[in-house]
């Protein structure tokens, strides 16, 4: 039973904000006549009407597709990257000039060049969806092996460590909090950009589902597709932070064992100091 309260008060601290604002936004717009406000209850009744006829399921279905797959390659390509040029310095000094330069491009204004390269499929926004994260994993990847204390690499090479050994255990253990920072990071360039190129000849996908709503002045249906896209975003940090909670479970115990460890130290330090007394 102290099992089950403790995993219903973990979900009443990740979703009481989101239904408080729920329950506010319902009592405070009940009898709204505004029509770019709509009362909460026609929104719901538009979203649910969306997902019952389908439209916002295969809407919602073509973006998670994309997003989903640019956001798998930008994170496979930037952890790898990101420790080949942590770990050898002349290759990083040699390549910042270039990376600091793609890095400093506005995404958003190459969508166009995209869609003339790679069509109006999901081509062209995957591919921006996968540049756009995959700036922050690489960056994090990076800082995360420079961080690594030296002298944990010094021993490794006396040592004689396998490279592929090496490589895992060290480098990419190492560096695996700073790379959840960026992974983190990504996740929410990541639904902006699905939005973004949804919106650029586009005929499908949440984002072209919201500026078609608007363009035709159909408020509610514009108001549900935000709505849906505040949900899965916040959706999938929650799963985020769930994986990461996982993967990283020592990275987070590390403080409290440090605490536990200084605390057996005083009190063994106390116990001696009793015992000379």
């Amino acid at each position: 039973m102290t099992s089950l309260a403790r995993r219903l008060g973990r979900l009443a601290i990740f979703f009481w904000l989101p239904v408080l604002i729920l329950l506010l936004l319902f009592v405070l717009t009940a009898g709204s006549t505004n029509i770019y406000f709509p009362p909460a209850s026609k929104v719901l009744a538009t979203l649910v009407d969306g997902f019952t006829s389908g439209q916002l399921v295969d809407a919602l279905a073509f973006s998670l597709t994309n997003y989903l797959i640019g956001y798998a390659l930008a994170a496979c390509a930037g952890v790898l990257l990101g420790l080949l040029l942590g770990e050898r310095k002349a290759t990083r000094e040699a390549l910042q000039p270039t990376l600091n330069f793609i890095r400093a491009l506005p995404f958003v204004a190459l969508v166009p060049v995209f869609i003339i390269a790679l069509g109006i499929g999901s081509g062209p926004k995957i591919a921006l969806i996968a540049l756009g994260c995959f700036w922050p994993v690489l960056l994090n990847t990076m800082d995360g092996v420079r961080s690594i204390n030296p002298a944990v690499l010094e021993t490794v090479r006396s040592y004689r460590v396998p490279g592929r050994l090496r490589l895992y255990r060290v480098t990419l253990m190492g560096a695996l909090p700073q790379i959840f920072t960026g992974l983190r990071i990504a996740l929410s360039v990541g639904i902006v950009l699905v939005v973004v190129s949804e919106m650029y000849g586009s005929a499908e996908g949440i984002g072209y589902y919201i500026l078609f709503s608007g363009q035709r002045f159909a408020v509610t249906e514009t108001w549900a597709g935000t709505v849906v896209l505040g949900i899965v975003g916040y959706l999938v940090s929650v799963v985020f932070l769930a994986v990461e909670h996982v993967s990283l479970g020592w990275h987070f115990q590390r403080p409290r064992n440090q605490r536990k460890a200084t605390r057996v130290v005083e009190s063994a330090a106390g116990t001696g100091s009793r015992d000379l007394a």
